[in-house]
């Protein structure tokens, strides 16, 4: 049997079975720009901001939320509507610089029944796709391989953005 070892996993799985509440990490990351590189922080605007998705169903999945904490689009002010797509039009333009990306999927998953993992705060998936990224691996081995490093795409992203 092979081993794909995934150490920085272990984080999610400690949450994921824990029972606690871990809170809205989302929220968390706001009031502490100085603490950007290690909340995975890439950017911020007005009214809202990009973060990397720790987890990532694929290199370079980002997040794009507003600082409010809102649970609806109908909650968010028109301007942090408009921005959340601005941001994710901006970073698409990133993402297809950085790694020559073949395509997107964009999502917001609203409520835990659409599959919000925080169903509290708002927010857009920006999920970079490439032709044949994917394969048997999540099927059969419930195993995704993520070929670059979180701190390696979390460098080239912030590179491209100054």
């Amino acid at each position: 049997m092979r081993r794909l070892w995934a150490p920085w996993r272990a984080a999610y799985v400690k949450t994921a079975t824990s029972g606690g509440d871990p809170g809205c990490f989302l929220c968390d990351c706001i009031p502490t720009p100085r603490k950007d590189r290690a909340n995975l922080v890439l950017r911020r605007g007005d009214s809202c901001f990009v973060v990397m998705n720790r987890f990532p169903y694929n290199v370079g999945h980002l997040l794009i939320a507003p600082y409010r904490h809102q649970a609806k689009l109908a909650d968010l002010k028109r301007r942090e509507r408009a921005e959340i797509l601005a941001q994710a039009a901006a970073m698409q333009a990133v993402l297809d610089d950085a790694f020559h990306c073949d395509g997107h999927n964009l999502g917001i998953n609203i409520g835990r029944a659409a599959g919000a993992g925080l169903p509290g705060h708002l927010h857009l998936h920006l999920v970079p796709r490439w032709n044949g990224d994917t394969n048997f691996m999540p099927t059969v081995g419930e195993t995704k391989v993520m070929p670059v490093g979180l701190d390696a795409v979390y460098r080239e992203l912030k590179k491209r953005l100054r």
